[in-house]
């Protein structure tokens, strides 16, 4: 991901108008001076003295053998360290951090009554004062959520789109109803209805910037229909605190790094300019300044007063629709109007100790998340938590880390082979369901099992993936809680940090560049895989996603954990590496979300390592056995996790407390009540 948010292989840097790619050099060109000795060394070589030519003739024959020799011993160490030296940059393709520290310091908040995780703490807050209003966790959740669109907009907002997984006990005023449900809303961008295969082929560019980059938004249909179904509190109640930011906010540590790294547009088109620019000194917009976004205040008061169809339609759609249209865009008023949320139902699995797991479902990377579960009790998971939890901490301990650490990347790979399935479930024939149905199956994971091999890991075709996917972006995810059990994550994205890089001046609203998730026919990629055309732009689509929000319920059914990340095709490892530092390490929610990861998506075929990684694993977990690692600065955020967890002193207790982390990757702070 490119530096602040998830891993591209290439990633605009706006500043100089450069595309950057993981695979420059670490070391810089040669110098003019360094390129003048070396042609001077090269011509006082040419020069013999011809009287001296036996013992010229012997020490050259000494010098041919020694350079030999020399050339061997290069020949096999450049083989061993084929992994370190073949690899993308150690240090991402960004400027460095002015501080080494964490971005934030590690949280863990604790309350009776609720909790909310979001990556910007005013946002949190927000969340826990609505629950503290009586409000439920979908009250908080959209409430948190909206607020991040105005304080974090280079990550998410209304001209986005998403999911949420939502666990809704069955209300308390009548208990005979039927249990608990588990459902998730799908408000995924979908392509416009004149978008068509081929409309990016020799012009991948426009996917990524511009308006024919633009999906149709969802993220407001479903954030109202989630308030509809599970919220207490009036729709007003929910937008009036992100209104009063939008008209007034102070920039935050993450949004001024982000218009430092990624703003360099932003001095050329004047809508930007007005907001993100210091209208005395021309620069962007520091750490504590104020920020004003008085169009898209105005734009949330009309949803607040009308509810979400006034951003459909209308006025508030005609202006959208124009700006983008401008911009090389195919969006239309149509587009909007026609725009639908899907309900789906939430898909599970089984966990340790008799736990039930919920997920989202394609086209999401929930069936990826189960797989990978699944394939890890099969290795024997039950097994090694037994060792971290009551081994010693002996040699034979680090070799056995060093070995799961080796398992864990294969998983992955697995998990990515299967993720290269999927697409959405409305544009695929029976045969390609069949084959998403088959991913968090145990029968599958019996079978893949027998593909891991504890001394080495594989070439790509190993893995047998389908096709080649795109590489999703950032995101923004929040964890909701509240005292009834009721358990909502929201995930929802603008994809590339800010978006498309259009704004309508109307009504502020920063649009997605979300066509950049689809695929685009063509020519097989280096590993001889074709764009999946089960991914192909077609009217209305959703692009494949790797969000993948879980809630992890006890062998009781009581509510146990929520988990959600940001960070495009790092969510599902994300979220499983803390899942596995919590239940297989012991570690609490703060320590198992800050914790170093490990990452691998098969394509390309390198394991993502944050610079704090256990050596030892490295060196005789991964790269003794064929692995090639690449070294990221964790504080760089590629992906960040938002958590809320409920602690009960005894298996009976009816007692809870809630306990939230947000991830300091992204300046989270969570809160609780």
């Amino acid at each position: 991901m490119a530096a602040l948010g998830p891993s591209t292989p290439t990633q605009h840097d706006q500043r100089n108008d450069v595309v950057v790619d993981e695979e420059t050099p670490l070391l810089s060109p040669p110098t003019a001076t360094a390129l003048r000795r070396r042609r001077s060394s090269a011509r006082r070589a040419t020069f013999v003295d011809w009287g001296k030519r036996p013992q010229l003739l012997l020490r050259g024959l000494i010098g041919l053998l020694a350079l030999l020799f020399v050339a061997l011993l290069v020949l096999v160490f450049s083989y061993r360290g084929n992994a370190e030296d073949s690899r993308p940059p150690s240090k991402p393709p960004l400027p460095p951090l002015d501080d080494r520290g964490r971005l934030n310091p590690p949280n863990l908040l604790e309350g009776k009554h609720g909790a909310v995780a979001a990556e910007n703490r005013q946002c949190s807050e927000i969340g826990t004062a609505l629950l503290q209003k009586g409000g439920s966790a979908a009250d908080a959740a959209v409430g948190a959520t909206l607020c991040v669109g105005v304080l974090n907009m280079f990550s998410s907002g209304i001209g986005g789109g998403g999911f949420a997984l939502i666990r809704a006990p069955a209300p308390e005023e009548n208990p005979s109803q039927a249990g608990t449900e588990h459902v998730v809303i799908d408000f995924r961008e979908q392509a416009p209805a004149a978008a068509f295969e081929e409309m990016f082929h020799g012009a991948t560019e426009k996917a990524k910037f511009g308006g024919l980059a633009v999906g149709v938004p969802g993220e407001l249909k479903g954030l109202e229909e989630i308030w509809r179904r599970w919220g207490k509190l009036e729709w007003e109640d929910l937008l009036q605190p992100s209104i009063q930011l939008a008209k007034e906010a102070k920039v935050g540590k993450e949004l001024a790094r982000r218009l430092g790294y990624f703003g360099g547009f932003m001095p050329e088109k004047k809508e930007w300019a007005d907001i993100f620019l210091d209208a005395e000194t021309g620069g962007f917009l520091k750490e504590g300044d104020t920020i004003r976004r008085p169009a898209y205040a105005r734009t949330l008061e009309a949803i607040a007063q009308h509810g979400a169809q006034a951003f459909y339609e209308g006025e508030m759609a005609e202006a959208m629709v124009k700006k983008v249209q401008a911009a090389g865009g195919i969006l239309t008023t149509e587009d909007l109007q026609d725009y639908r949320i899907e309900v789906r139902k939430a898909i599970n699995g089984t966990w340790l100790d008799g736990r039930r797991v919920w997920t989202s479902p394609a086209p999401t990377s929930g069936p990826v998340l189960l797989g990978m579960m699944n394939l890890l009790r099969r290795l024997g998971i039950e097994e090694e938590r037994h060792h971290e939890q009551h081994g010693s901490q002996g040699d034979k301990d680090a070799a056995r880390r060093a070995l799961w650490a080796h398992r864990l990347v294969e998983v992955f790979k697995h998990g990515y082979a299967a993720r290269t399935r999927l697409g959405d479930p409305a544009y695929l024939n029976q045969s390609a369901l069949a084959e998403i149905a088959q991913i968090p199956t145990q029968r599958r994971a019996y079978q893949l099992a027998k593909k891991v091999d504890d001394t080495r890991t594989f070439p790509i075709d190993h893995y047998a993936p389908l096709f080649d996917v795109p590489e999703d972006h950032g995101t923004t995810h929040i964890s909701a809680v509240d005292s009834s059990g009721m358990a909502v994550g929201i995930t929802s994205t603008v994809n590339l940090i800010f978006g498309s890089q259009v704004m309508d001046p109307e009504t502020g609203v920063i649009f997605n560049d979300e066509m950049d998730d689809t695929s685009t026919p063509g020519t097989p990629n280096a590993f001889g895989l074709y764009p999946s055309p089960y991914n192909y732009p077609q009217p209305g689509k959703r692009p494949l996603s790797s969000m993948s929000p879980v809630v992890i319920e006890d062998a009781q059914g009581r509510f146990q954990v929520l988990l959600g990340a940001a960070g495009g095709s790092r969510i599902p490892t994300s979220v499983l590496s803390t899942l596995l530092n919590m239940d297989i390490k012991g570690m609490d929610l703060s320590q198992a979300i800050e914790a170093p990861r490990l990452h691998h998506q098969l394509l390309p075929d390198v394991v993502a390592v944050e610079s704090t990684f256990d050596e030892y694993e490295l060196d005789e977990g991964l790269r003794a056995r064929g692995h090639q690692l690449k070294i990221d600065d964790i504080n760089l955020g590629y992906a960040s996790v938002q958590g809320v967890q409920a602690r009960r002193d005894g298996k009976e207790s009816q007692e809870v407390t809630y306990l939230a982390s947000s991830d300091s990757r992204k300046a989270g702070w969570a809160a609780a009540y």
